[in-house]
Order: C-alpha cells, then sequence, then structure tokens
C-alpha cells in the first residue's frame, strides 16, 4: 500500500537507509501503537514477522533481515508519513 510522505519522512528514509519497500511492508504488516502525540508509531512485532513469513517467504525475509529493526511514525489523522527510523539493539518500542 503506497501513502502519502512527507517531505520530512522522505529525507529521513533515504538519511537512515530504510528503503521503501520495507515502509510498504510496515504498513501492511506492521504493528502499531499510538504515540499519545497525535502519530501511531508501526514496527515488526515477532507476530508481525511470522505473518509476514507465511505470506511473502523465509526467502525475502532472510534477504531483508536486518530492516526488520526499522520503524516508521504515520500520522492517526490522514495517515501520512511523517518519519522512518532504524532502532538500534538495546531501543524498544514503549507499549502502553
Amino acid at each position: 500500500m503506497q501513502a502519502m510522505r512527507t517531505h520530512h519522512a522522505t529525507v529521513r528514509a533515504q538519511q537512515r537507509g530504510v528503503p521503501l519497500l520495507v515502509q510498504n511492508w510496515l504498513i501492511d504488516y506492521g504493528a502499531e501503537q499510538f504515540d499519545g502525540h497525535g502519530g501511531v508509531v508501526r514496527y515488526f512485532s515477532g507476530e508481525c514477522i511470522r505473518r509476514m513469513e507465511r505470506e511473502i517467504g523465509s526467502a525475502p525475509l532472510k534477504r531483508m533481515s536486518e530492516y526488520l529493526r526499522c520503524y516508521l511514525v504515520q500520522s492517526s489523522t490522514d495517515g501520512a508519513v511523517m518519519t522512518v527510523g532504524k532502532r538500534f539493539e538495546k531501543q524498544h518500542i514503549w507499549r502502553h
């Protein structure tokens, strides 16, 4: 699914090396957590990864495994992607 992206999100995705395919996977398959500031954080949970493996196959996921720690933030009002990033080893998504 193609979502509208802000200029900021486009620049950040390029700076952080997050491919458009991974961003689309996040939108289509990613778990969501509201951030409390008008945004929805989408990330790959274990359940999401298993679902993707069933639907996409294990080979594409293995090739793109370095991107499974990526996340994006969408606007909760219009669905536009506001920013994209990669989580580091010790970072995690806070769930309420």
